[in-house]
């Protein structure tokens, strides 16, 4: 599996865009962008890359929510690319399939697991490949540095089942990956956010 993210030196404000293609551009692979983001030069830099001969450059967006800076170019990448579009909102326009927690679906050459977490937005997912323990995340707040904050029950379960797989990288929908230490950061994370929501209670 090879995972560019386009979007890393963009001049305008906007999510991380990543394009997820096969290692060997087989035509069984399927070339996906986890997220479309707000700029318009990720049309032209798709081009650039080896997608496979004989196949489109984008067949298949998921987007992590609704949010603007992760889902403004949709209409444009449908436009260009007539990929097949995934998300969990039933709100954002130009979606084809709506996603169900734990569906199995298919980016490059890997499967990865669709994982619901609510919180960031009442629409958010992680994704899972635990062939390579790749997680994206975007923006659902994976990493809580803090004992503050309010989090759904839904979000701590979420988490918890996140923290029994083996992760190796995450993406984030904003900024660098985590390529070390992801395990540990989780777990670290949920102590921190059962820990706050004890201290809430309490208090």
């Amino acid at each position: 599996m090879k995972i560019d993210n386009l979007t890393e030196k963009s001049k305008v404000y906007t999510s991380n865009v990543y394009l997820v293609r096969g290692t060997w551009n087989a035509i069984s692979d399927i070339n996906a962008l986890v997220d479309v983001g707000r700029d318009l030069s990720i049309l032209e830099m798709i081009l650039e890359y080896p997608t496979g001969v004989g196949k489109r450059p984008v067949e298949k967006v998921v987007l992590t929510h609704n949010h603007y800076d992760h889902s403004s170019m949709l209409d444009n990448v449908k436009f260009v690319f007539k990929p097949k579009v995934y998300a969990w909102s039933k709100s954002i326009k130009g979606v084809d399939r709506l996603l169900k927690n734990g569906e199995i679906i298919k980016l490059g050459d890997r499967y990865f697991e669709v994982i619901y977490t609510p919180g960031h937005s009442n629409d958010s997912i992680c994704l899972y490949c635990q062939e390579d323990g790749v997680l994206f995340t975007g923006d659902a707040p994976v990493i809580a540095n803090s004992r503050e904050g309010r989090y759904e029950e839904s979000f701590i379960k979420a988490m918890e089942r996140i923290c029994r797989m083996n992760v190796n990288a995450i993406y984030f929908g904003h900024g660098e990956p985590m390529l070390e230490g992801c395990n540990r950061a989780l777990r670290r994370s949920l102590d921190n956010i059962r820990a706050g929501m004890r201290k809430e209670n309490t208090g």
